[in-house]
């Protein structure tokens, strides 16, 4: 595979002082998604965790700035770590360090804010803006950092835009032509035509309904961040052997919610997708939201058949998942286990994120 890590390149880079960067470690190691799971529930804010092994006496990165909060967790080694005050206070997404590399660097020989060693057990916690550099001592370092992306005001400002540009597309003024032989080079002859879409633009921005740019800025959010994987052969076989007294469990990091639908449906949004139910499963569902997990039994006002098929559904569509639920290992080699169940809140780490050091984290790209 073209795109796997050479170990014998790591072993020459890392003897050469280069730092070992280990991404996305809340999706792959269980105390740590656990522990980035709920740090999001109790923050309200998508996280992540990203690891860095730095070797005996050298720099870990040069002075920069991230796009987003750093907690600064020291493992093992201890790390010099210099802050100065940023250059840009709340930098966004699209406002990398490296667009001001120069005030970065002037800034770095300033007087730190903060000059301190981290030790094993030891914390430091980063402002998204902050500029930080650390270089590792008498050994080799090992610090996690934790991300939190924090969903911003910004955030809503492009949704709000996003849904102006949506309906003054219903304008038919906006949508006319210009003149005839308009010259785009000469600003006055297009100045009148410019002031009418400003002032309708401002119309339109008046209209904007509040709850709509909430729900926008939800749907962006939730839907760049991964639910926990499931196992397709064992819950395959548990759905199609459910019992009313099989376990459903909500699928761990899925942001789920209700609303009406058109008709007699209810609309359970979850992630990326929407999925349509009837009306009357609408108490079901909304136990299940509550309680995180429940016996198909337990799925209120539905008859025992009502109760089985939308218990099915729930599953094979990748809402809920059957606990415990798991197949003998065959000579596919398919995994046989379905993931343990863990902590259940309303945040939700970050997918796929760069990180401190220098990375750029791209979970949340719409601006966080």
């Amino acid at each position: 595979m073209a795109d796997q890590v050479s170990s014998d390149a790591v072993l020459r880079l890392f003897a050469e002082g280069s730092t070992v960067v280990l991404q996305g470690l809340h999706r792959l190691w269980p105390p740590l998604i656990e522990f980035a799971d709920q740090l999001a529930a109790d923050l309200g804010h998508p996280t992540q965790v990203n690891a860095y092994v730095t070797p005996p006496s050298s720099r870990g990165f040069s002075p920069h700035y991230d796009v987003h909060d750093v907690f600064v967790l020291q493992v093992a080694g201890e790390k010099h770590w210099t802050i100065h005050e940023p250059v840009l206070d709340e930098p966004l997404r699209t406002q990398p360090w490296t667009d001001r590399a120069a005030e970065v660097a002037a800034a770095a020989e300033r007087e730190p804010v903060i000059d301190e060693v981290l030790r094993p057990g030891d914390a430091l916690y980063l402002p998204r803006g902050y500029l930080h550099s650390a270089v590792a001592l008498g050994q080799t370092s090992a610090h996690l950092t934790i991300g939190v992306h924090s969903v911003t005001r910004w955030s809503a400002v492009e949704s709000a835009l996003d849904l102006v540009r949506t309906l003054a597309a219903e304008d038919r003024e906006l949508r006319r032509s210009l003149p005839l032989g308009v010259d785009l080079a000469d600003p006055a002859s297009v100045r009148d035509d410019v002031g009418a879409v400003v002032t309708a633009l401002q119309e339109w921005l008046g209209r904007v309904d509040p709850d709509q740019v909430a729900d926008r800025v939800r749907g962006r959010t939730w839907a760049q961040v991964r639910p926990e994987p499931v196992a397709p052969l064992a819950q395959a076989t548990a759905a199609a052997a459910l019992t009313p007294d099989s376990v459903l469990r909500l699928r761990r990091r899925l942001r789920a919610s209700l609303r009406e639908g058109t008709g007699d449906r209810v609309t359970l949004l979850g992630g990326r997708r929407s999925h349509e139910f009837p009306a009357a499963t609408r108490p079901a569902l909304a136990a299940l939201l509550a309680t995180g997990e429940l016996k198909v039994a337990d799925l209120t006002g539905l008859d025992p058949a009502d109760q089985l098929t939308l218990a099915r559904r729930l599953v094979t569509e990748s809402i809920a998942v059957v606990a415990g639920a798991h197949v003998d290992g065959g000579p596919d080699g398919v995994p046989a286990t379905a993931p343990e169940p863990g902590p259940i809140g309303p945040g939700a780490p970050a997918p796929d994120a760069g990180g401190d050091d220098g990375e750029r984290a791209d979970a949340l790209g719409t601006g966080s």
